[in-house]
This record gives structure tokens, sequence and C-alpha cells, in this order.
């Protein structure tokens, strides 16, 4: 058999060469389709289970306000009465805990923090305290801002601070809240 010139066998390996790589370059382009393929079905996937989540969440938030059957009114009447036995010029000195619902000052620095947070121009002065009206409107911007929906909830971060219903201290003063709107 004869051989063949150098520059027909070099060309001959480099078609075949060049054949392999395309082959393989082909292989690699299938890979990425697929992979993409892919992607797209995990996106969808998991964007399905995300909405079914949220529409899990909605349907609890929606429960929980379903169950709440204590209105803000009832349940802020009720703290009032075991903040001050209704008395809008009650005063505790040791606490400098002022009027129907016994706020501290700490507690008006906070609902002007909040206030400003959220971009109002209003803030309370210390002397508001004093008046049902404004303690009522403090007591509503902190229970908003801090998402507290449950009478509980309220009442013993009311009592106890934003983290109040983790707060085994807390616990008396629902009770007594609870008390006095189960009567």
């Amino acid at each position: 058999m004869k051989k063949l010139p150098c520059e027909i066998q070099i060309c001959m390996v480099s078609i075949l060469f060049t054949s392999v790589m395309a082959i393989g370059l082909i292989d690699y382009e299938n890979q990425i389709n697929n992979l993409y393929e892919q992607n797209i079905r995990d996106k969808i996937y998991y964007q399905l289970r995300i909405d079914s989540l949220q529409s899990v969440i909605e349907n609890i938030n929606q429960y929980q306000y379903h169950f709440n059957e204590t209105s803000d009114e009832e349940l802020i009447d009720a703290m009032i009465q075991i903040e001050s036995s209704g008395n809008d010029n009650a005063y505790t000195a040791t606490e400098d805990a002022v009027g129907c619902l016994q706020i501290r000052r700490t507690m008006v620095k906070d609902v002007n923090r909040i206030l400003k947070r959220q971009g109002h121009e209003l803030r309370y002065e210390f002397k508001d305290r004093w008046c049902r009206q404004k303690s009522i409107e403090m007591f509503n911007i902190y229970r908003d801002y801090y998402n507290l929906t449950s009478p509980e909830e309220i009442a013993r971060c009311w009592n106890g601070g934003p983290k109040g219903i983790y707060k085994p201290a807390t616990v008396a003063y629902w009770n007594k809240v609870k008390n006095h709107l189960d009567s």
C-alpha cells in the first residue's frame, strides 16, 4: 500500500480532529440547552411553590383575624380599666405613667420615632398622655407599627414592650385584661 503524502495526512488528521471537536461542541451545546430548559422548569416549579406558600400564609392571616372576636374598642376599654380604672387623670409617680393607658415618656418617644420613620409630621408631647383620645391614637400607632393582631399579643406587648408576648411577666397582665373582657 502506497503511503499518502504528508500534506494529505495532515489534512486528514485536521479534518478528523475538527470533526471530533464539532461533535464535542454539539454535545456541549445540547447539554447547555438541556440545563437551560431544566432551569426554566425549576423556576416555574419553585414559583408555583412560592405562590402556594403565599396563599397558605394569606389564609393563616385571614383566620387569625377571623378568630379575633374581640373588637379593638372592647380591648382598649378593658386595658383602660386595668391600667387606670377608667381615670384619665391617673398618675403613677414611681413610673411616671400618665393617663387612662398609663403611658410613660419612653412610649411617647417610641411613637414619635415610629411617626418619623413613616414620614409623618405629627409628633406627640408628654402632656398628650393626659388626653384619652391622644393616648388611644398613640396606642393604635404602636399596635399597627409592631403588627400586633391578637388581643393577647396586643395587651402583652403594650405591657412589656414590642417583645412582651415572649415575657412571662406579661402573662398576669393579659389574664387581668382577659378576665375583664370575659366579664
